[in-house]
C-alpha cells in the first residue's frame, strides 16, 4: 500500500514538472510573419521615375544659380533645389517602407541636358535652362497624374497628390520666366487647380508621348527638341 501511494506521488510530481515546461514552449511558439504586399508596376516605376526627377532637378536648380544671368532665373533654381530635395525625403521614405530599390543618379536623356546646359551662360543658358525645364516638368506632370489615376499602394498615391502642386507651381512659374524671356511656351493642359496661360502668340503644340510636339500653325514658332529635351526654336515662314 506504501509503494502504491509512492509511485502516485512521483507521477504526479512528474506531471507538474513537465506541464510548464509545455506551457512554455506554446507561448514561445512564434507566430508566421505576415507576407507583405508587393508594390505594383505602376507604383514601382513612378517611385523610381520620381526619384531621378528629383536628383536632376536638384542638380538643375544648383546650374541656374551659378550659369544664369538672369535673377529671376537664379531664383527659381533655388527654389527648384529646395523643393525637390524635400520632395525626395518623401519618396525615399516610402521606397524604403515598400523596398524598392531606386536608382543612384538621374537618366541618360537627363544627364544629356546637364552637359549641355554646363557650357551656357548668361541669356543663352537662361532660354535654354527654362525651355529644358519647361519639358520637363510638363513630362513629370503626366507621370504624376497617372499614378494618381492607376497607382494602387495608397503610399504612393498619397505622394504623388503631395507633389502634384509643387509641380503644377514650378510649371507657373516657368511660363511666366518665358514669357518674360520672350521663349515660345508650349500650351499646356493644367492638372486640377493648375493657372498656365500660354502668352498670347505662343506655340500652341500639345507634346504627344514621348515629347514630341506636333506641327504649329503657320506663322508660329516651332519648338523642336533637341538632344536631352532641349528645344530649338525655328521661326515658321508666313503664309500669304
Amino acid at each position: 500500500m506504501f509503494v502504491i501511494k509512492r509511485l502516485g506521488v512521483l507521477c504526479a510530481a512528474a506531471a507538474l514538472a513537465l506541464a510548464p515546461a509545455g506551457a512554455a514552449a506554446a507561448v514561445e511558439a512564434p507566430a508566421a510573419p505576415p507576407i507583405a504586399a508587393q508594390p505594383s508596376q505602376q507604383d514601382t516605376q513612378f517611385l523610381q521615375t520620381i526619384h531621378q526627377v528629383n536628383l536632376a532637378e536638384v542638380a538643375m536648380g544648383n546650374l541656374a544659380q551659378q550659369n544664369a544671368g538672369n535673377q529671376q532665373v537664379k531664383d527659381a533654381g533655388a527654389r527648384f533645389s529646395a523643393d525637390h530635395t524635400e520632395l525626395d525625403k518623401q519618396v525615399q521614405q516610402v521606397a524604403s517602407n515598400l523596398n524598392v530599390s531606386l536608382p543612384n543618379q538621374p537618366t541618360a536623356e537627363q544627364q544629356a541636358t546637364m552637359t549641355q546646359l554646363q557650357g551656357l551662360t548668361g541669356n543663352e543658358f537662361d532660354s535654354a535652362w527654362v525651355t529644358a525645364e519647361l519639358n520637363g516638368h510638363m513630362q513629370t506632370m503626366q507621370a504624376v497624374d497617372t499614378e494618381i489615376a492607376q497607382g494602387s499602394d495608397p503610399q504612393v498615391v498619397q505622394l504623388a497628390q503631395t507633389a502634384q502642386p509643387v509641380i503644377q507651381a514650378h510649371i507657373d512659374l516657368l511660363v511666366s520666366l518665358a514669357q518674360g524671356l520672350g521663349i515660345a511656351v508650349p500650351s499646356i493642359t493644367p492638372s486640377p487647380g493648375g493657372t498656365v496661360t500660354p502668352a498670347p502668340g505662343a506655340t500652341t503644340t500639345t507634346p504627344a508621348p514621348g515629347g514630341t510636339p506636333t506641327t504649329p500653325s503657320p506663322g508660329r514658332t516651332s519648338v523642336t527638341p533637341g538632344p536631352g529635351g532641349t528645344e530649338t526654336l525655328t521661326p515658321e515662314p508666313e503664309v500669304s
